[in-house]
């Protein structure tokens, strides 16, 4: 049982109007001492090579998490029961400098994992990922990487040479050793292609790759079997770009892509996903200027990373609700 002090405030005694929004009303901490899991914002997106405002992702995920609630009844846990969570607020970054914020993000990361927690990042457009990973692999060795995404982001460069992009971080991250690719899974990929290699330049480099298209014929139970198969029993690191969700569902993402899965069965695929040994995760891409009155793309966000808490909370035996 987590120190009451852990847990969100309650939304039945204060109503969620009222206070500085946390991601789904944790404490505020400037450290992840003490902690199981610390959300962290990472709030670049000096990678975007289309729409920019993903900077502002981060707290409009806080903002819309102050809807959710604490007990995840698909996994029959109490989350905050379980886990002792805290929000850290953002990493700092350098605006229009891609290689100085990946250092800062790098260092953030690395301390909430030198303080023991496991880092649920918010972005930020997808480039922040690799200074996740570069945090993470000295400690856990390679990872097995699950990526859900409409595209591979394994193009090797952008704009005369640019080897750091929203685009490029999952080249960069078998490049540097940093995840084990024959261990890893990209689940989403859709729509039209830059080359006739954009998917296949993934299988390339030793991914599992998924289509949309595939992912339909599949099955959701299926592909869940398939990803625990594919990762097995190494530490895992999860990374949801929101431009998986169709834009229908998520229209405030930075590079939407007609043609993906509902709200519904995003959902249901994380709740259909098994424990596994996560040490890192994030979920990026959500850029608030393009989300409309309804901020559905930020609430939607905002529940995928409460799923990834209650999948941390049950693979940690989990407190039952």
């Amino acid at each position: 049982m987590t120190d009451p002090a852990a847990r969100p405030l309650d939304s039945l005694s204060l109503p969620r109007f009222c206070g500085v929004p946390s991601f789904m009303r944790l404490p505020l901490k400037s450290d992840a001492r003490d902690l199981d899991v610390a959300i962290l914002g990472l709030p670049s997106d000096n990678g975007s090579p289309f729409r920019t405002g993903a900077r502002m992702g981060p707290n409009a995920v806080r903002a819309s998490s102050v809807m959710l609630r604490p007990i995840n009844p698909y996994r029959g846990v109490d989350v905050f029961a379980a886990l002792r969570c805290a929000d850290l607020g953002d990493a700092p970054v350098v605006p229009g400098y891609m290689p100085r914020t990946l250092e800062l993000l790098e260092a953030a990361v690395r301390q909430v994992v030198a303080d023991g927690a496991l880092p649920l990042c918010l972005g930020g457009d997808h480039g922040v990922s690799i200074a996740e990973l570069r945090a993470l692999a000295p400690r856990h060795g390679k990872l097995a990487l699950v990526h859900f995404d409409a595209h591979s982001d394994t193009w090797d460069k952008y704009f005369g040479g640019e080897r750091h992009s929203a685009g490029t971080p999952f080249r960069r991250a078998v490049e540097e050793a940093l995840v084990a690719p024959e261990h890893s899974i990209q689940i989403g990929m859709r729509g039209s292609l830059f080359g006739a290699d954009d998917v296949s330049q993934s299988l390339a480099l030793g991914y599992d790759v998924v289509t949309t298209d595939e992912m339909f014929v599949l099955g959701i139970e299926a592909l869940a079997r398939r990803i625990a198969a594919r990762v097995g029993d190494r530490p895992v690191f999860l990374t949801f770009d929101m431009d998986f969700v169709d834009p229908a569902f998520a229209p405030g993402v930075q590079t939407p892509e007609a043609g993906g899965p509902s709200a519904r069965e995003t959902l249901a695929l994380l709740r259909a996903m098994r424990p596994m040994r996560l040490v890192g995760a994030d979920v990026v891409e959500i850029n608030p200027a393009y989300d409309g009155p309804g901020q559905i793309t930020s609430l939607l966000a905002a529940t995928v990373a409460a799923e990834i808490l209650a999948l941390i909370a049950e693979g940690r035996g989990g407190a039952p609700r």
